[in-house]
């Protein structure tokens, strides 16, 4: 078995993001552009309805693209599509065969990648809500790691590039040639990725955030307060006063104005 964040429903989920945002803005009042860039919050928060909708009891994962639109990896194996204007589901991405539990934007070509329990990572093209690349890590003896199970709980891209991981080793993928470059080192389990400037951050079992080099090496290991981690954010929107928050599974979520330590935590009861 492996561990996994607790799902909650769509509904429920929303209304925690919009309380975490509200919470991050009064207490951050000289950050003003951490709202907006963890998630247009405003919008989403009337959404309750969505709790009555059979096939989205449980979403896995958001993503919010550039164009109005909601992103959501669900647990019936497919990955659904909202406008929010509307409010009405315009898509559904099909071809999982298990739970979905993570989703990224590529910041080109209207496409969306996903990972899922079925251990497969599918690339997806937004016009045409259809299949075009799909990738089994847990097939490629480098990433195997049988003692965790096939399945993909964190995946992120750039460009070209894309780094997945869960029960395979997190691994850097070149996705024209479909290539695994990089094996990462880490321990356990990794539940988030992301790529920041040189470095890429991962997290999952065990209280650190990792700050890995694209070469592979793991340059440090910045310790945080959950004992897992589940989530990862960056407000990248803003320069002036860029902060990192850690959350998992602890009562608490940790802010990092410095990368390499964190400095402070806000907790909630």
């Amino acid at each position: 078995t492996h561990t996994l964040p607790h799902t909650h429903s769509l509904s429920h989920t929303l209304s925690l993001t919009h309380t975490l945002m509200h919470t991050l803005t009064h207490t951050l009042p000289h950050t003003p552009s951490l709202t907006l860039s963890l998630t247009r919050s405003d919008t989403l928060s009337h959404m309750h309805s969505l709790s009555h909708t059979p096939s989205l009891t449980h979403a896995g994962s958001l993503s919010l693209p550039q164009d109005n639109s909601l992103l959501m990896a669900c647990g019936d194996n497919t990955v659904q599509i909202m406008d929010l204007e509307s409010g009405t589901f315009t898509q559904t991405l099909k071809g999982h065969t298990d739970y979905v539990h993570c989703l990224a934007m590529r910041s080109r070509n209207n496409e969306c990648v996903s990972g899922s329990e079925d251990g497969s990572v599918r690339l997806w093209d937004l016009r045409t809500a259809s299949q075009v690349q799909m990738i089994e890590p847990y097939k490629y003896e480098g990433c195997s790691r049988p003692q965790y199970d096939k399945w993909i709980g964190c995946v992120t891209t750039d460009s070209d590039w894309m780094v997945c991981g869960g029960g395979p080793a997190l691994t850097l993928w070149h996705l024209r040639s479909v290539t695994p470059t990089t094996v990462y080192p880490l321990p356990g389990s990794q539940h988030q990725v992301m790529f920041h400037q040189d470095l890429i951050l991962a997290a999952g079992e065990g209280a650190v955030i990792n700050h890995c080099q694209i070469s592979g090496e793991v340059k440090t290991k910045v310790p945080c307060t959950p004992p897992s981690v589940f989530t990862l954010l960056v407000n990248e929107r803003s320069q002036e006063h860029k902060v990192l928050v850690a959350a998992g599974s602890s009562n608490t979520i940790d802010v990092f104005t410095n990368f390499g330590y964190r400095a402070f935590s806000l907790r909630f009861s």
